[in-house]
């Protein structure tokens, strides 16, 4: 199917609510990747006895060849796909091509999106139970009054976006089925943001938040489940190698932190994080057991 025949039959919604058939609802784990996921043998580690509670997806570049085993969780696991850009449109079209291609399996309940930069803080059954028990879903979508959020507002997006309603957050989500398919099937805020916002309003930084922002605010728990670190500055978050990876590490991500989740205060805010270097896995490896505890 081309993109718009893909979206089109993926925005197809039971008007029935209850299944004639024994569900078992999985997370759709999307892995937005240029080439490679360096993380594979960590992310094997995490998945390994799950097998029947989750879904794989990638999209990469589409010159990319994956040499995936037939052992792996990740072989033939690739959607079609298409160049995504940095800040474009393109970035988003290629996050809705991975919705849609989830949201064809029906027992695709929840919807992560993660880099070939990402790591699992938490073993599987912390993060499907983290995932399932939760009353919203996680997507930052904040009003920022400053040059990079309120600023990058283009006039020309009114009156399907004002001012009032233009939100920023991380491009890192979790959303429920329901959300996905709201993105999918969206035709009212899709052209006003390929058209008016374009570098520098980066496009993946607004069109989901501030969609469903509007749509559906009482759904959201307006946070990532993705840790980053942006003290270092700059445009883009620090990265990790080698040289951090050490238990103190983990602990200043785990301890300090207060959150809500389902309304109540929470100490575990975090169940994924980025940006992570291939110089790291090794050392991840080493300490996941004690760590990470898969």
């Amino acid at each position: 199917m081309n993109d718009t025949e893909l979206l089109w039959r993926a925005s197809f919604v039971p008007r029935i609510k209850g299944y004639p058939f024994k569900r078992v609802p999985k997370i759709a784990f999307m892995f937005l990747t240029k080439g490679p996921l360096p993380m594979e043998p960590l992310w094997e580690k995490f998945f390994k006895g799950h097998e029947g509670l989750y879904s794989i997806y990638v999209h990469s570049l589409p010159s990319y060849q994956p040499d995936f085993l037939p052992s792996s969780v990740f072989y033939r696991r690739q959607i079609p796909s298409q160049v995504a850009e940095w800040g474009e449109m393109s970035m988003c079209d290629a996050e809705r091509r991975l919705l849609a291609n989830a949201l064809l399996d029906i027992s695709n309940e929840w919807f992560v999106l993660l880099s070939e930069a990402c790591i699992p803080l938490h073993n599987f059954s912390i993060v499907y139970r983290y995932i399932s028990r939760s009353w919203y879903s996680f997507m930052g979508s904040f009003d920022e009054p400053g040059p990079y959020g309120r600023g990058r507002y283009n006039e020309n997006m009114a009156p399907e976006v004002n001012l009032t309603e233009w939100r920023k957050g991380s491009q890192w989500f979790e959303i429920n089925r329901q959300l996905a398919v709201k993105i999918v099937e969206d035709v009212t805020y899709y052209p006003k943001f390929k058209e008016f916002c374009k570098p520098a309003c980066y496009v993946d930084e607004h069109y989901f938040q501030t969609t469903l922002s509007i749509e559906t605010p009482h759904l959201l728990a307006n946070r990532s489940l993705t840790y980053v670190d942006w003290s270092r500055g700059g445009a883009h978050p620090a990265t990790f190698g080698k040289d951090d990876i050490k238990e103190e590490f983990f602990k200043k991500i785990f301890e300090g932190r207060t959150c809500l989740y389902n309304n109540q205060p929470s100490s575990l805010c975090f169940i994924f994080a980025r940006k992570f270097a291939p110089s790291s896995l090794n050392p991840i490896l080493d300490i996941a057991s004690k760590v990470l505890g898969f």
